[in-house]
């Protein structure tokens, strides 16, 4: 048996994390002759007990895949987590250790204060986000390149995004079919495991589709609204 742990934050409701959790990895494994039993270790990063004849190279294939949390960072680093906490002044993200992203390293996402900034771009707690790691000593660091053009890409697509977090994919499309939406919609982009990003067709507006959906879903959503 090879336990390994792997870079996705479990939060809220455990229960329906871990089988939407369960459901994932069965699928990863299922041309392989390994079994995976999941638990969650006390920072809430997901933990696996891998067994069976594939073992070694199915938790390689894992860890490949879905990254594991960071115990040391180095400067130059593009680590990928999840956002922690956000301030007047700075974002955190989570990528196994904290990493503090200051206001004055928010800029290339315009004015305004941390709070603000997250706001215009639907960064909400737990989105996962791919961080440049500045100062390792400090553990601070900016938002990567990669991750920067992601955000300009939703604002400036010509459609209103949303973003959610604590739901999952059938949930949040059974909230949108609901509220009488799913025409309104092109689709749901998973981002992490209970993360998405809901895609606006042209002409609806995102804090309406926010405001009809929100009552249905347990987690937390953000707006980005098309520029």
């Amino acid at each position: 048996m090879i336990k390994t742990r792997l870079l996705i934050k479990v939060y809220g409701t455990r229960e329906r994390a871990i089988h939407a959790a369960q459901i994932m990895v069965d699928n990863d494994l299922k041309e392989l002759e390994a079994k995976a039993q999941i638990s969650i270790a006390d920072e809430g990063w997901l933990t696996l007990d891998i067994s069976g004849e594939d073992e070694e190279f199915a938790a390689n294939f894992l860890a490949d895949k879905y990254g594991s949390p960071l115990k040391k960072v180095n400067k130059g680093d593009i680590c990928k987590g999840y956002v922690s906490l956000i301030g007047d002044d700075r974002i955190v993200v989570d990528v196994g250790v904290p990493v503090t992203i200051m206001q004055g390293s928010l800029g290339a996402l315009g004015a305004g204060d941390a709070r603000q900034i997250a706001s215009r771009f639907g960064i909400i707690p737990h989105l996962p986000m791919e961080v440049e790691i500045e100062d390792p000593k400090l553990l601070t660091g900016r938002l990567a390149k990669k991750q920067l053009d992601i955000l300009w890409n939703w604002k400036k697509s010509g459609y209103d995004h949303v973003t959610a977090n604590s739901v999952t994919r059938s949930e949040l499309k059974a909230a949108i079919k609901k509220t009488g939406h799913a025409r309104d919609i092109f689709g749901i982009e998973r981002l992490g495991l209970m993360e998405h990003l809901i895609t606006c067709r042209a002409g609806t507006d995102g804090p309406g589709i926010v405001a009809a959906i929100g009552r249905h879903v347990k987690g937390e959503l953000g707006v980005i609204k098309a520029s």
